[in-house]
């Protein structure tokens, strides 16, 4: 048994969500306990003692859309003019890295993400993974990865028509072996049907996935709307905009992810909700790709589930987190916007798109969650209540002011140490396979 004491306990639990003198008690993977150092060290007086020193104990952050093999552009040169428009974002970059990825190179492409996970207190987060010329294997070998590092994951592979029909059914073949081995069976892994978006996907290739997704239980994890291209396709070739579509081809529901959608209409948001899909809103992303930002409020108004995401940008989700409320001021013209909603999506309704993927709770610090937990070294200038710990979670925390990262009741990081992983030779290994990544580019 772990107890982790003397410090600030942020457990975002709605009744008691702060308290200034705070404890955790961890048994195995899971919280057994909170409440004061002095009452969990009477209970417990045989634990482990883990010191916060005054820092706050909070739960991980959790990132619901995220794009591991994405690593290795960072610094890549394009062979092509810039581009100018999400398609050849998509054309001269993203379609041409992932057919370069070799197992080796999915394989660190997720571990140093990961790493950076730990080290910026995200401790869990939904992948959706492409390598076209390395699918079969390319799940496991992320799997791998995460248990390498101890990162909770839950893996997709993006099926799409993109790269022909034998490598579209290796992707359903994919997504099938990884859901089967993991969802419900691990508690560090699970597994969902991945699909890239709807201007790669014939109706034809939507009825195979929807009928082996269906033999699994399983919703998908897709790109929705992302860019006006996505729009544009739907309409010349099927008559309907892309929320219509796959609502019409069995896509939607409980257990689907739609990641951005940015470009849809009211008639949409209803079809959201009245399907009760997940929305996963990604701002770093969709302004760095210049595609426009999501409806968010009016998503959530409708009564949508709405999660937070980085789209593969970052892996720091307090970064993502500010981006998200300043991007919603800015957007609607409201200085006061963003205050209710963003911590929404960050720790309400992540919770709840990840229960659909792993069987205990996730996002807050009470008895029978897993006990995924981060200590932030942040020395507040100002009081810190249950009243304001969002403001000051807004302005004042970052990934760099994580001290230590506890995912599963496992220590993977302690001093800003990381406790069994070598990130400058992982970080060396990965430089040379990028290298190679780059000439197949």
């Amino acid at each position: 048994m772990l107890l982790i004491g003397n410090g600030r306990l942020l457990s975002l639990v709605p009744e008691k969500p702060y308290q200034e003198d705070g404890a955790v008690a961890v048994e195995d993977d899971r919280i057994v306990a909170t409440g004061t150092t002095t009452e969990l060290k009477k209970r417990y007086p045989e634990a482990d003692w883990l010191d916060a020193r005054g820092m706050v104990i909070m739960p991980g952050m959790t990132n619901t859309h995220m794009h591991l093999y994405s690593t290795f552009a960072r610094g890549i040169a394009l062979k092509d003019p810039p581009p100018t428009n999400f398609l050849e974002i998509l054309q001269r970059l993203w379609w041409r890295l992932d057919k370069a990825l070799t197992l080796d190179d999915v394989y660190y492409s997720a571990l140093l993400p990961m790493i950076d996970c730990i080290k910026s207190g995200t401790t869990t987060i939904l992948d959706h993974h492409a390598s076209p010329h390395a699918v079969t294997g390319s799940l496991e070998t992320i799997a791998h990865a995460a248990r390498e590092t101890g990162v909770r994951t839950c893996l997709a592979y993006e099926v799409s028509d993109r790269d022909g029909e034998k490598i579209m059914r290796q992707g359903i073949a994919e997504n099938v072996a990884a859901i089967k081995k993991y969802r419900g069976q691990n508690d560090l892994i699970s597994a969902t049907f991945g699909l890239h978006a709807s201007l790669t996907l014939s109706d034809a290739t939507l009825a195979a996935c929807r009928e082996a997704a269906g033999e699994v239980g399983s919703g998908f994890h897709i790109h929705v709307a992302e860019g006006i291209q996505d729009v544009e396709d739907s309409l010349a070739k099927y008559g309907k905009r892309v929320v219509e579509r796959l609502a019409a081809s069995g896509i939607l529901g409980p257990d689907t992810i739609a990641a951005h959608c940015v470009h849809v209409t009211e008639k949409e948001i209803t079809i959201l909700k009245e399907t009760g899909t997940l929305v996963v809103h990604n701002p770093e992303s969709n302004m760095g790709n210049a595609v426009g930002c999501a409806p968010v409020g009016d998503l959530l108004a409708a009564g949508v589930t709405v999660g937070l995401g980085t789209d593969g940008y970052t892996s720091d989700m307090f970064e993502s987190l500010k981006t998200a409320n300043v991007l919603r001021k800015f957007v609607s013209g409201d200085p006061g916007a963003g205050w209710v909603e963003v911590p929404a999506l960050a720790f309400a309704n992540n919770r709840r798109i990840l229960s659909r993927f792993f069987h205990r709770p996730l996002g807050r610090l009470e008895p029978g969650a897993y006990a995924d937990v981060i200590l932030v070294d942040y020395q507040a200038p100002t009081p810190l209540t249950a009243a304001n710990w969002f403001g000051h979670l807004l302005f004042g925390f970052n990934g760099g002011l994580v001290d230590t990262t506890i995912i599963g009741g496992r220590v993977l990081m302690r001093g800003r140490q990381l406790q069994h992983l070598d990130e400058a030779a992982i970080a060396a290994k990965a430089r040379e396979q990028a290298l190679k990544v780059w000439e197949r580019f």
